[in-house]
Order: structure tokens, then sequence, then C-alpha cells
């Protein structure tokens, strides 16, 4: 298997919006009630590129596997050197080490970039992701309980935290 990490393009946006909206529709990865559109992909693409944050995307013979992106932690000009990242891969594809490719060259980038913490929010009762960033380093940076509710409960959020440099 020839797995490729690559930056992506908009031509990867429609396969990423498959694995985004699985998510929002079916898991507690991601807080959002409602699927996304080509449209909203285009902008969220679009504001990535503008802001100088990679989307990268895991393929083999052109089909994305998986995607990996940065942002902005806080919009506070303090926090300008803390980074959120997100990591997701097709259900197809997971348990495969294409999450670990891809935040691999996550973290490589952003301390590339003059980063200096790297934060990824995880839903308290997705063990898999906890275990996944334990073991590249992140450490528990704390528990907000009851932070959001979807699914008609109440969801805990967990911070994960790699100090960069």
């Amino acid at each position: 298997m020839d797995i490729n990490i690559i930056p992506a393009t908009k031509g990867h946006l429609s396969e990423i919006l498959e694995i985004v909206n699985y998510n929002i529709l079916h898991t507690t990865a991601l807080y959002d009630y409602e699927a996304k559109s080509l449209p909203d992909m285009e902008v969220w693409f679009s504001d990535k590129q503008n802001n100088n944050w990679p989307v990268i995307v895991a393929t083999i013979n052109d089909t994305v596997l998986g995607y990996g992106s940065f942002g902005s932690f806080r919009a506070k000009e303090a926090c300008k050197f803390t980074i959120e990242h997100s990591v997701y891969v097709s259900t197809d594809n997971s348990g495969k080490g294409i999450g670990g490719l891809l935040l691999t060259e996550l973290i490589r980038l952003a301390t590339a970039q003059g980063y200096h913490t790297m934060i990824g929010a995880i839903d308290a009762d997705n063990k898999g992701s906890i275990t996944f960033h334990e073991k590249f380093g992140f450490k528990d940076a704390g528990t907000i309980r009851q932070a959001a509710f979807k699914f008609d409960r109440w969801l805990d959020l967990t911070f994960m935290q790699l100090m960069l440099k």
C-alpha cells in the first residue's frame, strides 16, 4: 500500500466532504449537527489557504483516505503560537496507520512554521483518539464537562496538548 501525504487541492474537497459529513452525522468527533455542503468546504479551504494553515490528504491512487489540518486555537493575539489540529480518516481506512502519517506531517509542518503548542479537542468518550494522541506525546490538558449537546446527550470535551518546542 503506497500512501502519499500531499497538500490538499480543491479537487480533493468532495472526498474530504464525505469524511466530514460522515463524522458529523454518525459520530461525536465533530460537534456540528448539519451536514456541510461543497460550498461550505470551499470557504473552509480558502480560509485555511489565506491564513497559511495546511490542509493535507492521505491518498492512494488519487483516492483520499483521510485528511488533516490545523488552524487558530483562539482568535486572540496572545494565542498566535498555539494551534488546534484535526485528523480524520475514512471509516474504510481507520486503524491502518493513516491517521498517524497525517498527524506526523502536521506536527512537522507546525514545528517548521514556528508554532509552540498543538491542541487536540477530543470528545471525552473517544478513547481511541485519546490513546492515539498519547502515542504522539500529547498530554491531557483538561476536560470541560458537558461542553456540547449532540444525539440527545451531554458530551465532555477533552483537550490534549503537545509542546512543539
